[in-house]
């Protein structure tokens, strides 16, 4: 039976999801129906499902409702499968909850459950300077072992560093701007050992020189797991800056800003109650909205 929903497009640095508002959590996407919400020929066109459900609404959200978040991320990838994070979409969320007055964030900081836990956010300067959000993704985790990854345009199979930052990441640094854009990234590269629940593969080239007044400085391309190559991955961002970090050694910097082909996004690691933490920062943009008629 054919159901009509509403629907807002968003995006953070052209990476570009579906927000489907869904407050008491009565409605179910399939898969195919994400995929076909996500599809740019057939659907609206996305990079993810966005859907906003009160916490307390659904079974995943219980533990963020239990913490005082009112509000769950319900993220979905192009090919409907489930996401632990987002960090360009849970920016564009807060966006849309502020946007139609479901939240505030002016004076307190703004928590939103996630399948990697609840992620507060607050308001901020981006990048090039104008108003965005700042998400605090917590801990970060860097795996023991090297990831050996091979993709299209690289030759040789190189090393990758694992960061896990709530959800799953491989950094493979590049030597050059030439070999960063002669990546082929139709294909999905190949990670041996492949990790348990895949994921997003970035690869970063650092500025000449790395560092400026104190700020680190990173250029990134990113293929993301269950969507292929995206303009942005704001996990990836901090992953990436993470992992270079990690890298340069003890008197690397805690700010970076990281380009990437639809944007410029900010990371600091700053410490939040005696642990490291890693904020990420830039824009979210509500571009239009209308109705979807689901098959």
């Amino acid at each position: 039976m054919a159901q009509t929903v509403s629907f807002t497009k968003g995006h953070g640095t052209g990476n570009d999801f579906v927000i489907v508002p869904d407050p008491d959590g009565l409605l179910d996407l399939s898969d195919d129906q994400v995929a076909v919400l996500c599809d740019r020929r057939f659907g609206i066109g996305g990079d993810g499902i966005l859907r906003v459900v009160r916490a307390s609404a659904i079974d995943e959200g219980r533990e963020a409702a239990a913490s005082g978040a009112e509000w769950f991320m319900d993220y979905r990838n192009a090919d409907g499968s489930r996401a632990e994070m987002c960090g360009n979409g849970i920016r564009v969320f807060a966006r849309y909850l502020t946007e139609v007055g479901w939240a505030s964030i002016d004076e307190t900081p703004l928590p939103i459950g996630t399948r990697a836990g609840v992620k507060t956010l607050t308001r901020s300067e981006d990048a090039n300077g104008t108003g965005g959000f700042e998400v605090d993704l917590g801990i970060w985790r860097v795996e023991a072992d090297d990831v050996l990854v091979r993709a299209r345009g690289i030759g040789a199979p190189r090393p990758g560093l694992g960061i896990d930052v709530g959800n799953p990441h491989v950094v493979v640094a590049l030597p050059d701007e030439r070999e960063l854009e002669g990546l082929d990234l139709v294909a999905q590269p190949q990670l041996h050992p492949e990790p348990p629940h895949g994921a997003n593969v970035e690869f970063v080239v650092p500025a000449d020189p790395l560092v400026r007044d104190g700020v680190g400085s990173i250029r990134m391309r990113v293929f993301e797991r269950g969507v292929g190559e995206t303009l942005s991955c704001g996990t990836g961002v901090a992953a990436a800056a993470l992992a270079v970090r990690h890298w340069a050694g003890p008197a690397a910097p805690d700010r970076w800003t990281v380009d990437v082909p639809g944007g410029t996004l900010g990371v600091r690691m700053p410490e939040v109650d005696g642990e490291r933490h890693v904020l990420l920062s830039g824009p979210a943009t509500l571009v239009f909205s209308g109705e979807v008629t689901l098959a």
